[in-house]
């Protein structure tokens, strides 16, 4: 009997082993499809990742030999004014950015969801900003907030106040910066925004309107916390984004400053964190220090990314 029981289980145990390799034999042309993308992020991404961090922990040039240096480079980041300097501008210039483009498409989902005609044309040209080259865009607004012809000045002198410096000054930079990403960006939230509307039940906005709830009520009531989820994901993303910012400030503030291309105008007032980095990597050719620079600009993402979360989910509690 003990005999006959044994042989059952070590057949059990046969094809538990051979199962694996049986289903990876079985469906290998699946594994086989899906495989380039695996190999790609490999490639281009842990392997660069695992080598900037690597490279962060040396002196190194970009070309001779690398020098040992530990965390000595993670030392002096901490007490580097620059870098501090550029970590204020960038979370200024996205502070300044971020929460009047969500107000903006916020409003501006709530109208095209509204709205009964021309919802698709309304769509395609609230979108087409973000399609639109940065460097494209940037030259325009480097039009748009020129000192001598510039169209905001224009409009300044029209009702009767002094020009301004924007791109001379320390806030008249962050201000234009901030401006063009918000130009940038409301339209593909919008859309977002519009995908989450189009989520709430319809029978939530009868129910207000036979209770006697008007428009602004029905929206705070309802429409927001229906779009919290929406609304964490689009605050996560532009934090990540905003925090990254580096086409708009390079393009735009690259004829007014003298130091470099990266120096985000005069006094460094627009240099962001990934200004910083290109500064020190590629004009100081210290890809070493460069690299701590990178490993401290994904701690800064990951902290306002995580606080982002926190605040929209405990006011989701309360």
């Amino acid at each position: 009997m003990a005999t006959a029981l044994e042989k059952p289980t070590a057949a059990v145990e046969q094809t538990a082993t051979a199962g694996p390799r049986t289903g990876f034999r079985k469906y290998w042309h699946l594994y086989a499809a899906i495989s380039p993308f695996y190999l790609l992020f490999l490639c281009f991404g842990l392997i660069p990742v695992g080598f900037s961090l690597y490279v962060s922990l040396h002196r190194w040039d970009g070309l001779g030999s690398m020098e040992w240096a530990g965390l000595s480079q993670y030392q002096y980041l901490l007490s580097d004014t620059d870098f501090w300097t550029a970590v204020g501008n960038t979370i200024v210039i996205w502070a300044l950015a971020t929460f009047p483009m969500i107000f903006l498409a916020m409003v501006t989902a709530v109208m095209l969801n509204s709205a009964v005609r021309f919802k698709n044309v309304y769509r395609f040209a609230y979108f087409l900003p973000n399609v639109t080259s940065v460097v494209a865009i940037a030259i325009i607004f480097g039009s748009v907030f020129s000192t001598n012809f510039g169209l905001v000045n224009a409009f300044l002198q029209a009702v009767g106040l002094d020009q301004v410096a924007w791109l001379n000054t320390p806030w008249g930079i962050k201000i234009a910066i901030a401006t063009l990403m918000t130009w940038q960006w409301t339209g593909y939230n919008a859309i977002i925004f519009l995908a989450g509307l189009q989520t709430v039940p319809g029978e939530l906005y009868e129910a207000a309107r036979m209770d006697g709830a008007g428009p602004v009520q029905t929206f705070f009531r309802i429409t927001l916390p229906m779009m919290r989820p929406v609304l964490l994901f689009v605050l996560v993303v532009s934090t990540v984004t905003g925090l990254q910012s580096f086409s708009e400030p390079q393009v735009l503030l690259q004829t007014t400053s003298n130091d470099s291309t990266f120096a985000g105008g005069p006094g460094h007032a627009g240099q962001t964190m990934v200004l910083y980095f290109f500064q020190q990597t590629f004009d100081n050719n210290d890809f070493g220090y460069g690299a701590a620079v990178a490993w401290g600009i994904f701690l800064v993402v990951i902290i306002f990314s995580i606080i982002n979360w926190r605040l929209v989910q405990r006011r989701g509690e309360d």
